[in-house]
C-alpha cells in the first residue's frame, strides 16, 4: 500500500510501552491514517470514531467490544470498528502490521 502527496507526523504514537507504535498521515482528501506495528501481547484500544483496521502483514486475532468470539486476520484482511466503541488485539508471535483509516 502505497500513500502519496501526505503530511506525516514525524512523533511517533506510542502505546503500552512501545509495544504498539503508529505514525500519523494526512491525506489530500483530509482522511486521517495511521500506519503501525504490534508486538506480541494483547491490548485493548477505544475508539471515538469509526475506524477501518487493515492488517499488512503479519496475523492478529481481535474481540470487538461487547463481543465474545475472537475472530483472527491476516495480510490483506480488515475490520471495522464502530465509534464510541471498542476492540482487543492480540499478537502471538511476529509483528503485525495495520494501517488504520479513520471513517468519521
Amino acid at each position: 500500500m502505497t500513500f502519496e502527496n501526505v503530511s506525516a507526523t514525524a512523533i511517533a504514537n506510542v502505546y503500552f510501552d512501545g509495544k504498539v507504535v503508529s505514525h500519523s498521515l494526512a491525506l489530500v482528501d483530509g482522511a486521517q491514517v495511521t500506519l503501525g506495528i504490534i508486538y506480541p501481547g494483547e491490548y485493548h484500544f477505544a475508539t471515538e470514531v469509526a475506524e477501518c483496521m487493515e492488517i499488512t502483514a503479519g496475523q492478529c486475532s481481535v474481540v470487538k467490544d461487547g463481543g465474545e468470539c475472537s475472530v483472527r486476520y491476516g495480510s490483506g484482511e480488515r475490520f471495522e470498528v464502530p465509534e464510541n466503541s471498542g476492540f482487543t488485539i492480540s499478537v502471538e508471535e511476529g509483528i503485525c502490521q495495520y494501517v488504520c483509516t479513520f471513517l468519521s
